[in-house]
């Protein structure tokens, strides 16, 4: 069985972790999730949760029931995804704040998340990170080229409209779509349709 890597960090839109959680978990892929003490805080102002960090009820955040994730501590340096000798094939940092971006691209591996990211690019395995921030300054940017060219895809969580999205789930669908897109996973979330999209960008009307 495939493993992958989630890694959920203290900015905002944790709506995508957990989507993207549950398309993992339905296609029967082992996800290994780590949650920073940050993420903590973010997930009980964005879904009224209040987990417990040694013991997270992980069937709440995920919204599945059983749930197939295995839960590591963001403490615990010792884990196994904490060694490239532990295949993995890709890792995902959703979202991903600008502390740990910084953190990650500059080598430094003080907890869970940003020991795995550094072994995920050692190994020249997948790195996703998906950053949500806005206005970004020239640390920031800069951090990001660097990681772009250690290897890491830099996706944004930046939604597009093109679709027609009618609720904020079309929206969070629209960035996992694109994550899983990059991890070459097959999914079931919406695609726009050739007619769907608009003549400027290539399509065509019907």
């Amino acid at each position: 069985m495939e493993n992958i890597v989630v890694g959920v960090t203290g900015a905002s839109g944790v709506a995508y972790a957990r989507r993207l959680l549950q398309v993992l978990c339905d296609k029967g892929i082992q996800v290994h999730l780590v949650l920073s003490e940050a993420s903590l805080i973010v997930i009980k102002e964005e879904l009224g949760l209040d987990l417990d960090i040694d013991n997270p009820d992980l069937e709440a955040f995920v919204g599945r029931r059983p749930c197939p994730v295995w839960y590591h501590k963001v403490t615990d340096i010792g884990a196994s995804i904490a060694s490239g000798s532990f295949a993995t094939r890709a890792m995902v940092i959703v979202p991903c704040s600008m502390n740990t971006l910084g953190a990650v691209a500059n080598g430094l591996a003080s907890n869970l998340i940003q020991r795995a990211a550094s072994v995920t690019l050692k190994e020249g395995r997948r790195l996703v990170l998906v950053p949500r921030e806005t206005p970004l300054n020239s640390i920031n940017i800069e951090n990001m080229l660097r990681l772009s060219r250690a290897g890491a895809c830099i996706l944004p969580a930046m939604p597009g409209f093109y679709h027609h999205p009618k609720e904020v789930g079309d929206l969070v669908d629209f960035i996992v779509a694109r994550i899983l897109d990059s991890l070459q996973i097959e999914h079931p979330l919406l695609i726009p349709r050739e007619r769907d999209i608009p003549s400027y960008l290539g399509g065509r009307k019907l």
